[in-house]
């Protein structure tokens, strides 16, 4: 870090965590994500000797999987700092956002497993709390080769209904259709959170949703996918061909019930996004706040040069606003999560993904010709920043959504 923060109502502890925290995202993370970021084929980040599986057990041995799950399963969500949950996001996207969404989104059917009464679904969060070599891995199987950001504008028409669809059949559900090559973690997870359609009559507005384990026969992987950045986040395809997935991990069937709470994922998923994204930005600052402390040109410093100060103030109070937006929004969310401001998590993942990406794009053109260079990790940085604006929906779709919560 190179500004200081302000933040006030920090305890001891809470300080004390976090220091551990930004020590491994910036020592093991930071690293990782460099060296997974520049393997040409994206089937060799999820190899078994891949300095990925550091990051993974590093993140469950400090307990960081654990965050949203009770204590009663083996979680510790009932002592953390609300701030502390936010900073630990937000320093982890510092260090690599793509990393970071990884790990988010692999411990996401485990996170909704605990919110479930059934015997089944507590054991799941119980057995994840437990993992801590990285064994137990989630994704969201969500977006389809024909639904990407559109999914979020639900709708009854049947013709936009979810590619991917379930009937059943006495005590299983036949599942068939993809899951695109989108979904992360996809081609290494262990576990899902399926929205698959059950009622194509009533198109995106006839989903439900499962928890499931991806060995069941009749599932299979597409290969990683390649991309310009997020590198390091696993991607690919899942294939159900006649997939028989017990009736008992169908844990919302009711297409009226996840209808009701689609505000709810909405505001969980964006809000994330948003300090993910406000930490990634403030790392895209430092690094050009740090090159203009040392490059020399005309004698002197670029720092001293006025045009070079004034653009550092400007990137400075985009992610100063970004952060403080965020976690603003967080808070509210975190002490209000049966009634979170949609509207407000929109805004801020919108805010903090294009704050970002613009801050990455200053730090670049202050780099000059080495911000094109992989000498500097700005390149990347700005890579990564980019990508945010599309993935987990298109900006400008969640804003048009975002209007009905208003």
């Amino acid at each position: 870090m190179t500004i200081r923060d302000i933040d006030i109502n920090i305890n001891k502890e809470t300080k004390s965590m976090l220091k551990e925290v930004e020590k491994f995202s910036m020592g093991v993370m930071r690293p990782a994500g460099i060296e997974l970021d520049r393997l040409s084929n994206p089937a060799d980040v999820v190899k078994k000797e891949s300095v990925l599986w550091d990051v993974f057990k590093g993140f469950r041995e400090m307990d960081l999987h654990s965050l949203q799950i009770p204590k009663r399963l083996g979680g510790t969500a009932d002592d953390l700092d609300p701030m502390a949950a936010i900073r630990i996001t937000e320093q982890l996207g510092y260090a690599d956002a793509g990393l970071t969404i990884s790990l988010g989104v692999s411990s996401l059917p485990f996170n909704m497993a605990a919110m479930f009464p059934m015997p089944e679904m507590q054991e799941l969060a119980k057995d994840y709390c437990a993992d801590k070599s990285g064994k137990m891995i989630g994704c969201w199987a969500i977006t389809e080769p024909d639904h990407g950001t559109d999914w979020s504008l639900g709708g009854s028409k049947p013709k936009c209904g979810p590619s991917v669809t379930a009937i059943l059949k006495g005590d299983e559900y036949i599942v068939n259709g993809e899951k695109s090559e989108w979904v992360s973690n996809g081609t290494i997870a262990t576990h899902a959170v399926l929205h698959v359609g059950l009622y194509p009559e009533r198109g995106m507005e006839g989903q439900g949703l499962a928890i499931i384990p991806l060995d069941l026969p009749g599932i299979s992987r597409g290969k990683p996918l390649d991309k310009m950045g997020q590198r390091p986040l696993n991607q690919g395809a899942i294939i159900f061909q006649d997939a028989r997935i017990p009736k008992k991990f169908m844990v919302v069937p009711n297409p009226d019930f996840l209808k009701a709470t689609a505000g709810q994922g909405l505001a969980n998923v964006n809000g994330g996004m948003s300090i993910v994204f406000a930490g990634l930005a403030k790392a895209a600052y430092d690094e050009a706040y740090r090159y203009t402390r040392k490059r020399i040109q005309g004698g002197m410093p670029i720092f001293e040069h006025k045009n070079i100060k004034l653009k550092l103030m400007q990137m400075f109070t985009q992610v100063e606003a970004a952060r403080a937006n965020a976690r603003r929004m967080a808070l509210y969310n975190l002490k209000n999560p049966m009634n979170p401001s949609v509207v407000h998590a929109v805004a801020a993942k919108c805010f903090s993904t294009e704050t970002a990406t613009q801050v990455a794009s200053d730090a670049m053109q202050i780099f000059g010709g080495y911000g094109l260079a992989k000498e500097y990790p700005i390149e990347k940085i700005f890579r990564d920043a980019r990508a945010s604006m599309i993935e987990d929906g298109v900006n400008e779709v969640l804003a048009i959504k975002a209007t009905e919560f208003m």
